[in-house]
């Protein structure tokens, strides 16, 4: 695919994105419904609410204006805006010619300071032991935990606080750095421990009991560790990490998979949370200079280009099914490719990818389509989930191109 085509298209996103603000929905947001609010038998119902999320979630209609849902940002949205635009700054930086479709430096670093700000005011208010982020709605998982607006999470807050790291490392601003470092205490003291056997644990999700069992979200807490190790050199957040990464790789499969989870309802294996694996095992290996995992990322990789992409770029959900296609596995591609060093050798494969899901799932406002199914599909547009990810996952593209 021509790179102008996909300047195009990118500026069509971020146009769309900056128009509103970085505000939107979120396919979990139905809780936020003003309508529901005002009904407490349901709103205390762990049955209603789920019936509301997985209506909102599922529903090929955007019931949201109706039911009085606010357009909101969104922690780990902003947190996807602000790496975006440091990837945009870093592109500018190698070929200034970009510098009429991305914008200036001047322009970027201004938006840098911006959205960094704005993501250091979205800090979990609580009894948390630093820096720490949410998602600005209620929301209950399938297992029936249910979780408060602005809880925080491990993945929230991984996208979060190294975003920070890296609009630290292009302003020189230590606020940004100061802050990202004390979200390492919110890993190591707020979260507990799966025992996993073998000197091994699981991180949980959140601070909340439940949830505990999940690969990516641990994997994404040794990922937030490594490099708040990398900046302070603390020995426990190394040996923590490692414990973690420990216990994941192996929980890997021999053929290079993960299940998303350790329970019987946690068993399927999907593309962008196997994505999600390789990043915090690349970032453990890179920021502590460990290489002992070395070939489960290579093994885990191998299982992710063979398994979730067609040959004429379609993007797989499901290492052995096509549907719904998610806008999340086109974009994570093109932030694993460039963090594992492997986008040259896979360029052909990321410019099919690229090309497929321009046509397939952006719209001609800018923005893009949450999943394309078999029958009726989403083409919503949601801000954190299909927007903010895209950002991000262009800006990598860009970069490396």
């Amino acid at each position: 695919m021509e790179n102008q085509q996909v300047i195009e298209s990118f500026v069509k996103l971020k146009r769309y994105c900056e128009a509103e603000h970085y505000k939107g929905w979120d396919p979990y947001d139905g809780l936020n419904s003003k309508v529901f609010q005002t009904l407490p038998f349901f709103k205390n119902s762990a049955l209603c609410r789920l019936v509301v999320i997985q209506g909102f979630k599922r529903s090929p209609i955007n019931l949201r204006r109706m039911a009085k849902v606010p357009k909101e940002h969104n922690a780990k949205g902003i947190g996807l805006f602000l790496q975006g635009y440091c990837n945009l700054l870093k592109a500018v930086r190698k070929d200034s010619s970009l510098a009429v479709h991305l914008g200036t430096e001047e322009e970027l670093m201004t938006k840098i300071c911006e959205v960094a700000e704005l993501l250091i005011g979205m800090q979990s208010k609580g009894d948390y032991h630093g820096a720490c982020w949410g998602y600005n709605f209620d929301w209950q998982a399938r297992g029936g935990l249910f979780f408060p607006a602005n809880t925080p999470t491990v993945v929230a807050t991984n996208f979060c606080a190294t975003a920070l790291m890296e609009a630290y490392e292009l302003t020189g601003e230590k606020r940004y750095l100061d802050v990202a470092l004390t979200s390492a205490e919110f890993v190591m003291q707020d979260l507990h421990r799966y025992d996993a056997g073998n000197g091994g644990f699981l991180f949980s999700y959140s601070k909340l009991q439940g949830n505990d069992t999940v690969y990516n979200a641990s994997l994404l807490g040794s990922r937030l560790l490594s490099f708040c190790y990398k900046y302070t050199d603390k020995q426990e957040y190394l040996e923590t990490a490692r414990a973690s990464v420990k216990a994941c790789v192996d929980g890997q499969a021999e053929d290079g998979s993960w299940v998303y989870g350790l329970l019987d309802i946690q068993s399927w294996i999907d593309s962008f949370h196997t994505g999600y694996n390789l990043d915090g095992l690349i970032a453990y290996e890179e920021q502590t200079g460990d290489r002992k995992y070395h070939e489960a990322i290579e093994k885990g990789f191998r299982f992710y280009v063979e398994h979730f992409f067609e040959a004429d770029g379609t993007p797989k959900y499901y290492h052995n099914q096509m549907y719904p296609i998610d806008i999340h596995c086109p974009g994570q591609l093109m932030v694993t490719l460039a963090r594992l060093h492997k986008f040259e050798e896979y360029h052909v494969l990321a410019e099919k990818v690229m090309e497929w899901t321009i046509r397939n799932m952006q719209d001609k406002n800018g923005y893009f389509y949450y999943q394309l199914k078999k029958g009726v599909s989403s083409k919503i547009s949601y801000m954190r989930w299909s927007n903010a990810f895209m950002f991000c996952a262009m800006s990598y593209y860009l970069l490396e191109q």
